[in-house]
């Protein structure tokens, strides 16, 4: 008999899943408390920008493997494995992981479980998280039910890729029942050669968070560079090519500028920071804090920089700032660098106009009072500086000659070091980058 999946939440990771198993040829039912989400998946229609996914969402609607509802039991009753693909967003007023989702699904879930059903944990969690859920069931699920834990590496923008086509799969299991299960719900992907990892279940929970913590701390050190370059006199990004050569460190993930935001990154190392020192090893991973600080330190940069290229004062002058979302090909913009800049400009007295293409409906959400104009031209009309905040390939693909025309002040703030410096120099810009020489 052909395993049946189920999604818990459908959020960006649930609903992604969900799409992709079906695309693999599973019968998949996703499930949400949300009634709105779930009338807009089942239309066909994604809730979120992401490439590519509306086309898998409504074939595999169309060829009858995907559903979705917001009945626990129905989905109980339908499965035999069940992914948790629900939120952990940072607590309101602390560092750690808000777990009300995790154990609010699997609390619901239980009633209704048949025996010998697997939950499948894929959302990221504190270490530990796998043992007080499979606790939770001993006590309540019926007999023969697991727990497995197999956390999720999506990159925004890169998603159906990442899930059809990943680099590693890892799964924490404690049983060879659990893990025959969950190979052969990969075994497409298996079979082209994809490594796949077994673990107990606190590496496979650290996995995820460990993964993050490593990309920031390349992000941040080439930040740190870059302040030394600025003081020194140095170019951070011909910095950047000549360790990057090095083999054993790359070149990528060390582009100095803005640092990094979204859902994941910024919360993901403040909640590995705060399990931590609940399990007495808060000292190893001091250094994430230096990390964080490094970060947003960034985005007061650009501020400072910003006021400096307009003769020290925001007041009425006409900034644009182009990019909402934290990352191109997203229309994400939690935690967002370059809303965040546009914001504090705003607040001392500037007048922003910010664009994006996919990122102002969310960007209005957050913050209302703000400017936004989805015409490129008519954001880029007037200004007095332009700010690159998003490295969106409509951006680092402008004519600086072409858009110079309707500008009040060729001045351009590179904040993600995407752009050509001599292109924009050459047709009459000023350009200013973070850790670049002025000229």
């Amino acid at each position: 008999m052909t395993l049946r999946l189920s999604v818990i939440g459908t959020g960006y990771l649930g609903a992604t899943h969900a799409a992709c198993m079906a695309e693999l040829g599973f019968e998949v039912i996703g499930l949400d408390v949300d009634p709105a989400k779930i009338a807009t998946l089942r239309s066909g229609t994604v809730p979120f920008y992401e490439p590519g996914l509306d086309d898998v969402l409504r074939r595999n609607i169309e060829e009858g493997r995907l559903t979705f509802t917001t009945s626990f039991e129905e989905v109980a009753e339908f499965a035999d494995v069940h992914f948790v693909c629900v939120g952990t967003p940072q607590a309101a007023g602390a560092q750690k992981a808000d777990m009300a989702q995790v154990f609010g699904s699997i609390a619901a879930l239980t009633p209704h479980l048949r025996p010998g059903a697997l939950v499948v944990g894929k959302s990221t969690v504190p270490v530990g998280t796998a043992e007080q859920i499979e606790a939770r069931l001993t006590k309540t699920a019926p007999a023969g039910v697991e727990v497995a834990w197999n956390p999720e590496f999506l990159r925004e923008g890169y998603a159906v890729q990442d899930t059809l086509h990943p680099d590693r799969l890892v799964v924490g299991v404690t049983s060879q029942r659990a893990e025959a299960l969950l190979r052969e719900v990969y075994a497409p992907i298996i079979a082209e050669g994809v490594p796949f990892l077994v673990t107990d279940f606190p590496t496979a929970e650290l996995v995820k968070v460990a993964a993050n913590a490593f990309l920031a701390t390349k992000i941040s050190f080439i930040n740190a560079m870059a302040e030394v370059c600025e003081a020194a006199g140095a170019d951070v990004a011909q910095l950047a090519d000549a360790i990057g050569l090095d083999p054993r460190i790359g070149r990528r993930f060390l582009s100095a500028g803005l640092g990094f935001g979204g859902g994941c990154l910024p919360k993901d190392i403040r909640a590995f920071m705060a399990r931590a020192g609940e399990l007495g090893a808060e000292d190893a991973v001091a250094f994430l804090r230096e990390v964080d600080q490094i970060n947003l330190r960034q985005r007061a940069h650009v501020v400072d920089l910003a006021r400096e290229v307009l003769g020290g004062a925001f007041r009425d002058r006409r900034i644009t700032v182009l990019g909402a979302s934290f990352k191109p090909d997203s229309d994400d913009v939690r935690d967002s660098p370059s809303l965040d800049v546009a914001v504090a400009m705003s607040n001392a007295g500037a007048r922003v106009v910010v664009h994006d293409p996919k990122g102002l409906v969310n960007a209005e959400r957050v913050y209302p009072h703000m400017t936004y104009e989805p015409d490129l031209g008519a954001a880029l009309a007037a200004a007095e500086l332009v700010v690159l905040g998003t490295e969106w390939a409509e951006y680092t693909a402008l004519d600086p000659a072409a858009i110079g025309a309707g500008i009040v002040g060729r001045t351009v703030i590179d904040a993600r070091n995407a752009l050509d410096p001599e292109a924009w120099r050459n047709a009459g810009w000023t350009y200013r980058a973070l850790g670049r020489p002025t000229a």
